[in-house]
């Protein structure tokens, strides 16, 4: 039987990135406790993204292609992202433009978001769980939110936290397991799609 594919995303541009340690732990936890479940993580920041022009994601090329196919290939996913200016970073924003719109269709999405302090927490539902229901994925409920003081030593160190994300990314496993990609509500409507020469 082929193992449930979870793929992690980290849309922090910074260098030494809080909200990345904080997804490498919930990835962490998915590895040790379920030996069906195969784990991949992808680090935005480190790839050479093509900024979204408008064209068909079919047509998109290297690092932009590898990631488009392996969100597509993805039974579940966790995106981590830092709160900028009261929303997501520009790298997920232009990460979701090139996306196909059935990429994330009838999938669980654990969500992972962080600042300095809980100033921009309610980000995750005005945000980011909007965003992930117009790709007819399923946010998870419970997102997990970080800021500063959650960290030391250049560690994760709250062991609430730890906990947390645990219970994020045990949710969502289980709601791939239990819930088929199928059950995702009615149909968008239909959008014709034109280029400036057809209008």
């Amino acid at each position: 039987m082929e193992k449930m594919k979870l793929l992690g995303v980290s849309a922090s541009p910074s260098a030494d990135s809080k909200t990345l340690l904080a997804l490498t732990a919930a990835v962490a936890h998915v590895r040790w406790r379920y030996d069906d479940v195969a784990t991949d993580v992808i680090n935005l920041r480190d790839l050479d993204m093509a900024f979204c022009d408008g064209r068909d994601p079919d047509r998109y090329e290297g690092d932009t292609r590898v990631v488009i196919d392996t969100v597509v290939a993805a039974d579940a996913l966790i995106i981590a992202t830092p709160m900028y200016r009261g929303s997501y970073t520009g790298i997920l924003k232009n990460l979701v433009d090139v996306l196909p719109n059935d990429a994330l269709q009838g999938k669980p999405v654990g969500l992972i978001a962080s600042g300095g302090s809980d100033h921009h927490f309610l980000a995750v539902e005005h945000q980011l769980k909007p965003l992930i229901g117009f790709f007819y994925g399923h946010p998870i409920p419970g997102a997990v939110y970080l800021n500063n003081d959650h960290f030391a030593a250049g560690r994760l160190a709250d062991p609430g936290i730890i906990d947390r994300l645990a219970q994020l990314v045990d949710a969502v496993v289980e709601f791939a397991r239990r819930v088929p990609r199928t059950v995702v509500g009615a149909d968008r409507p239909t959008i014709t799609r034109k280029t400036l020469a057809e209008t």
